[in-house]
């Protein structure tokens, strides 16, 4: 199935005084892959900064951009539109001694490593351990660790924030898809599994209407190493699809932050985000 849809994420920062100036990093571009192609992609700031763009270690495409006059609120909106045709993930392809060779963990260090954000707490990660055992494959032990998740966590909107580790979550039985993605992030390289935290947009409809416009949100799911990258929305239980709109890819949140910065004078500011996608046009929507 081809899906093709328009995403506006705009965010607006409102500074308690004046903001002498500001300095900042957008990752809101989406990647062109071999199931995603970008047709369109605009990011406009206001006021007008002086900008720069770069590809960042993970291939995400990032833009800087610096304010140099005084300006009581910020105004960043990315304007995307995006093809997209991903067909459903093959079977498990990787055996456990295929995924221990050097030719795997060599190339895939940095997607082992369990920082703070995703290190799991220890009966997490005996859970996954039990998991890993009881699997045939890695890839059947990915989508067992993916179902605990779900299961087991509750989607509860502000239950954390941004900063929250994994471990926060489990703990409470809550939180929302960055969450989950850490958590499962963090399960899969106790067992040994290359993982990788994965950020975007998910349009909500199961069926969209073409030419509706819907409110959406940042979105956040998981990729596995089997052979190539497999992924999973946890929050959904879903194979992420045509629906589904890659922006970054990286170790976990804080390498594919949407927005970061900082800025001098001001005091506090407030942040406000709206995202509207749209889809027009579907080939599952036309007649057969």
């Amino acid at each position: 199935m081809t899906m093709r849809l328009k995403v506006v994420h705009t965010t607006t920062f409102e500074y308690d005084g004046t903001a002498n100036a500001s300095y900042n990093q957008a990752r809101l571009t989406p990647r062109t892959t071999p199931e995603q192609i970008v047709l369109h992609t605009r990011l406009d700031v206001s006021p007008a900064p002086w900008t720069h763009s770069y590809r960042d270690y993970f291939g995400t495409q990032v833009t800087t951009f610096e304010v140099f006059d005084p300006h009581e609120s910020l105004t960043v909106s990315a304007t995307s539109t995006v093809q997209t045709n991903r067909s459903p993930a093959p079977g498990p392809q990787l055996s456990w001694a295929d995924l221990a060779s050097p030719e795997v963990v060599d190339a895939r260090t940095e997607y082992l490593l369990t920082g703070p954000m995703v290190a799991p707490p220890a009966d997490l990660a005996q859970r996954a351990r039990e998991l890993a055992a009881d699997a045939a494959s890695p890839g059947e032990a990915a989508k067992a660790m993916c179902a605990l998740v779900h299961d087991e966590v509750d989607y509860i909107t502000g239950s954390t924030s941004v900063q929250s580790h994994a471990a926060d979550a489990w703990v409470q039985r809550g939180g929302v898809c960055q969450d989950m993605a850490h958590l499962v992030i963090g399960g899969l390289r106790t067992m040994g599994i290359p993982a990788r935290y994965v950020s975007g947009y998910l349009h909500p409809a199961s069926v969209p209407v073409v030419g509706e416009s819907v409110a959406g949100e940042s979105h956040a799911w998981v990729q596995w190493w089997d052979d190539g990258w497999q992924a999973w929305d946890i929050a959904n239980d879903v194979e992420p699809l045509d629906r589904h709109v890659v922006i970054a890819a990286g170790r976990d949140y804080t390498d594919v932050k949407p927005l970061s910065g900082i800025f001098t004078g001001g005091g506090t500011s407030d942040m406000t985000v709206d995202v509207q996608v749209t889809c027009l046009y579907s080939s599952a929507l036309e007649p057969s």
